[in-house]
């Protein structure tokens, strides 16, 4: 069974970092790409940012240069550092991966084939 534990997520203002990880058991992880989703109050799930199992990376215009996905392959977690954070930052943010292992697009949700339980990342002004 695959299973993704996200954590760090918070309360920041405007203009502050977070970093959010994700550790992931039951497959290799280094073997398959990983990615970050988030979901706002009644708005679809998307795409935030992903890195390929040879660490490529691929992120949504809306946080591109602000946030950051990395991987620790030793440690069997990927990481999202988010500088610069905005009010319409906040959402639950999910870790996510499917069976593939590099990137050619960014994912849509129904890609997706593992979910972890999110982790709330709310920006206050």
């Amino acid at each position: 069974q695959v299973l993704l534990v996200e954590s760090g997520g918070g309360l920041v203002q405007s203009g502050g970092s977070l970093r959010l990880s994700c550790v992931v058991s039951g497959r290799t992880f280094s073997r398959y790409a990983m990615g970050w989703f988030r979901q706002a109050p009644g708005k679809e799930r998307e795409f935030v940012a992903a890195v390929s199992a040879t660490s490529t990376t691929m992120y949504a215009d809306s946080v591109k240069g602000r946030f950051t996905i990395s991987r620790d392959n030793a440690e069997n977690t990927v990481y999202l550092q988010m500088n610069n954070l905005k009010l319409e930052d906040t959402a639950v943010y999910y870790c996510a991966t499917n069976s593939a292992a590099l990137l050619f697009r960014r994912w849509v949700a129904r890609e997706i084939d593992y979910w972890g339980q999110g982790t709330q990342v709310t920006v206050s002004s």
